[in-house]
C-alpha cells in the first residue's frame, strides 16, 4: 500500500532524497528552499546519515564533491544566488565525472533579487552555469508528486550517467503543500562504482579522480569523450509530456508552475472555441527538441505560445526546435509576480485572431 502525506514540496525533496539512498547533504540556508535543509537536520541523524551545514555555498559543493568522489548519494540545496555560487564546484564535478544531485529552488533576481517564485535561472541550469564545455541533467517537476518521483529518478541518472542533475524548481513548487504518495520501496538501481575512492581492494594503483589535465591532447580527449555521453543522453533520457495536441492551433510551451497555470487556461480556450494544446518538458535539458518539431508540423497548428516566470529564456529552444516552421509567441512575468489566466488567455485570443 502506497503512504499517503500531505507534504510541503521542499520537504518531499528530502524525503525522497533519503529514500533514494542519499545519507549526506552538505547546504546553506536560502529563502525560498530552507526547509530542504531543516528537514534534512531533523531527520538524517534518525536515519544513519550525515547532515551538515557548511560555512558557505563554496564549502558545501566542495562537501559534495569530496563524498561523490567515494561513490556514496550526495546532494545539496539551494536557491538562484547561492547556485551561483556553486557553478565552479559544479564545474569540478562535470570535469571529473561524479554523480551527485542539486536542487535550485528558484527566486526573483538578478543579484539578491526577492524570495518570490521565478524561472529565470534556466540559461544558468541548461547551458552549463560554470567554466567549460559541460552540461547537466536538469529536471522541472510540475508538483509535489513529482517532485518525490523525480528526485529518485534524478539519483539514478546520476549514477548512471556519472554526472550532476539538478532538480529546477522555483519557490511556488517549493512552498507549495500536496498529497504525495510514496511507495513502501523505491526501485533504485544500483549500480557498481569501480572508480570510487574507497581504498585499493586488490587494484594495483589507486584510483584517482580529477579534472585538470595539463596536457591540451589529454584535456580535448576527456572533452570528447564528455560530448559523447552528452549525445548519448540526448537521444536516450528526453521527457516531456504532451496533451491537447489533436487539432490543436495553439500550442503553449510551459514547465513548473506556469505549465499548471496553463492546464485551466486550456479549458477556458476551449469554451470560446479555440482549440489549445500544450507540450511541457520534464527535462529542460535534455530539451524534447524533437517533440517539438513533430508538433511543428503538425497542419492545424498556427503557432507556438511560450509561457515564463523570465523574460524568456527558454523561448530560445522552442526557436530552434520549431525552426522557423511556425511562429512562436512570448508571455513572461518577472519580479516573483505569476501570469494570471487571464493574461493567457488574452494572448491566446490575439494569435488565434492574428493580432500578434
Amino acid at each position: 500500500m502506497a503512504e499517503v502525506v500531505l507534504m510541503k514540496g521542499n520537504e518531499a525533496i528530502a524525503e525522497s532524497a533519503i529514500r533514494s539512498g542519499c545519507l549526506y547533504y552538505f547546504g546553506y540556508p536560502i529563502t525560498p528552499q530552507t526547509e530542504i535543509a531543516a528537514y534534512m537536520a531533523k531527520t538524517m541523524p534518525k536515519r544513519g546519515g550525515v547532515f551538515l551545514q557548511a560555512e558557505s555555498e563554496i564549502a558545501a559543493i566542495n562537501m559534495v564533491y569530496g563524498v561523490a568522489g567515494s561513490g556514496k548519494r550526495v546532494m545539496t540545496s539551494s536557491s538562484s544566488p547561492g547556485i551561483s555560487l556553486k557553478q565552479e564546484g559544479i564545474s569540478y564535478l562535470a570535469g571529473s565525472e561524479l554523480p551527485a544531485l542539486i536542487v535550485n529552488v528558484q527566486r526573483g533576481g538578478p543579484g539578491l533579487g526577492g524570495i518570490q517564485p521565478s524561472q529565470s535561472d534556466y540559461f544558468q541550469a541548461t547551458k552549463g552555469g560554470g567554466h567549460g564545455d559541460y552540461r547537466n541533467l536538469v529536471i522541472a517537476p510540475a508538483s509535489v508528486q513529482e517532485l518525490y518521483e523525480l528526485t529518485v529518478k534524478s539519483f539514478d541518472l546520476a549514477d548512471k550517467y556519472r554526472m550532476v542533475c539538478m532538480i529546477l524548481g522555483d519557490g511556488t513548487i517549493g512552498q507549495m503543500m500536496e498529497p504525495v504518495a510514496f511507495k513502501e520501496k523505491e526501485d533504485t538501481v544500483e549500480i557498481a562504482k569501480p572508480w570510487a575512492t574507497t581504498g585499493m581492494h586488490g587494484r594495483e594503483k589507486h584510483n584517482t579522480i580529477t579534472s585538470i589535465y595539463i596536457d591540451p591532447d589529454d584535456l580535448e580527449a576527456k572533452n570528447r569523450e564528455l560530448q559523447e555521453k552528452y549525445r548519448e543522453i540526448e537521444e536516450k533520457e528526453v521527457m516531456f509530456e504532451s496533451s491537447n495536441l489533436e487539432d490543436a492551433e495553439i500550442v503553449i510551451a510551459a514547465y513548473g508552475t506556469c505549465s499548471r497555470i496553463c492546464k485551466n487556461v486550456i479549458r477556458q480556450a476551449a469554451e470560446l472555441g479555440i482549440k489549445v494544446g500544450m507540450v511541457r518538458p520534464i527535462t529542460l535539458w535534455p530539451f524534447p527538441s524533437k517533440e517539438f518539431a513533430r508538433v511543428a508540423d503538425m497542419p492545424s497548428v498556427k503557432g507556438f505560445l511560450d509561457v515564463e516566470l523570465s523574460s524568456g529564456q527558454m523561448i530560445e529552444d522552442v526557436r530552434l526546435a520549431v525552426n522557423g516552421k511556425k511562429p512562436v509567441y512570448f508571455h513572461g512575468r518577472m519580479g516573483g509576480n505569476l501570469p494570471t489566466q487571464k493574461e493567457i488567455l488574452d494572448e491566446i485570443v490575439k494569435i488565434h485572431k492574428g493580432e500578434m
